[in-house]
């Protein structure tokens, strides 16, 4: 795609976000953050998957101070997710964080912002303005500190995306205006190195309230459905919600937000991004979903060869089928592809027959050539 949302370019560590950048995949450690071998097992666990950027919370001082060892310890960029206490935000600044995460919902005390910016523009530390529909701030109360309840705060009376009435005030409206209060109390200090994220778990809201954004500031765009659910459920709801963005041209750094495994999080999100060919990163297997032409059990060879292809990290397509309808049509598209019937098996390479192998050795034979592409890959 041509139409990629052109945004002022900024750095979270040695990572490029925005600007001509390919879209990064992010994830969020799910330890105590405090637990430092643990955070860095986690951590480690998603660097293998490849995770770009990693963000940890961050609730106390104590967490704060785990910072540094953190960061001695892993290899990719470090986000601090910060809510209500700025001096937590400060702390992690002086522990040599990467990145911040700022939720205008719950600091909302500019003279507070204001530290926190001047720290992180003296290390020109960038801040993502993490706006969340389950804490944005009262309604008539952005910016404001005093004289609203956090269980009176009418956001949920709020209409969702495409259920307001002319115009009548509506979720998207305020999740936009929190995030350009914030902006502008930035830019009035002259700060810059900004990205913003708008989430909800409403796909339509979430929809709209980047698309306004988008229209509105050179920024980057971390793109999220916040709270998606489990791995099934939430990988399908995150899919339809970013692909629908990033098929705008909208986005630059997206986090697939999971109940479940971190690792889970990066792999939706790649395989969100190799879907609308924005990143290829690993292999991309196409399966037949079998029917009952199929002569082999195609979903446990499938699966099968799924988990034998995490093994390899070049850009490698392979094609599974279960028999000669579509099987040697769509190994044409493929690198490598296996068309399998009664007993054997035929292994392709880019649409020619590379050999013909018996069932028990089609998947010894299948990875030998996936092996081969790969290194061809790796030397070129």
């Amino acid at each position: 795609m041509n139409n990629r949302r052109v945004t002022k370019p900024i750095y979270v560590g040695n990572v490029k976000v925005g600007g001509d950048a390919q879209v990064t995949v992010q994830s969020m450690t799910k330890t105590d953050t405090r637990d430092v071998a643990a955070t860095v097992r986690q951590i480690r666990e998603l660097e293998e998957v490849g995770c770009d950027i990693i963000r940890s919370a961050v609730p106390d001082m104590e967490a704060a101070k785990a910072i540094p060892e953190i960061k001695k310890q892993i290899n990719i960029p470090l986000v601090a997710d910060i809510h209500f206490h700025h001096q937590i935000a400060l702390e992690c600044i002086k522990g040599g964080v990467d990145m911040l995460r700022l939720n205008p919902g719950n600091i909302r005390d500019e003279e507070k912002v204001k530290q926190v910016v001047e720290a992180a523009k003296e290390r020109q530390i960038p801040i993502r303005i993490g706006v969340n529909f389950g804490s944005l701030p009262p309604v008539g109360g952005i910016g404001k500190t005093r004289g609203f309840s956090r269980h009176m705060d009418m956001v949920n009376k709020l209409p969702k995306a495409g259920e307001a009435a002319g115009e009548e005030y509506s979720i998207v409206d305020h999740m936009v205006a929190t995030a350009l209060w914030e902006i502008g109390v930035l830019e009035a200090l002259d700060f810059d190195l900004i990205k913003i994220s708008l989430k909800a778990f409403d796909v339509p809201t979430t929809v709209e309230a980047y698309q306004r954004i988008a229209d509105m500031v050179p920024y980057p765009l971390h793109l999220g459905i916040t709270e998606a659910g489990t791995v099934k459920s939430g990988s399908i709801r995150s899919a339809i919600g970013l692909g629908m963005l990033l098929y705008e041209g909208i986005g630059d750094t997206i986090r697939v937000s999971l109940s479940g495994d971190s690792t889970e999080e990066v792999i939706a999100g790649y395989e969100i991004l190799k879907s609308l060919n924005l990143r290829q990163k690993g292999t991309t297997l196409v399966a037949c979903p079998s029917c009952g032409r199929a002569d082999v059990d195609v979903i446990k060879l499938s699966n099968t060869v799924d988990e034998m292809l995490k093994k390899i990290d070049k850009n490698v397509k392979v094609a599974v089928m279960g028999c000669e309808v579509n099987g040697p049509g769509e190994a044409k598209d493929a690198d490598v592809g296996i068309a399998a019937g009664a007993g054997r098996a035929v292994i392709f390479r880019k649409g020619q027959k590379a050999r013909v192998v018996s069932a028990d050795d089609m998947l010894s034979a299948l990875m030998e050539e996936v092996e081969a592409v790969a290194a061809a890959a790796g030397d070129s």
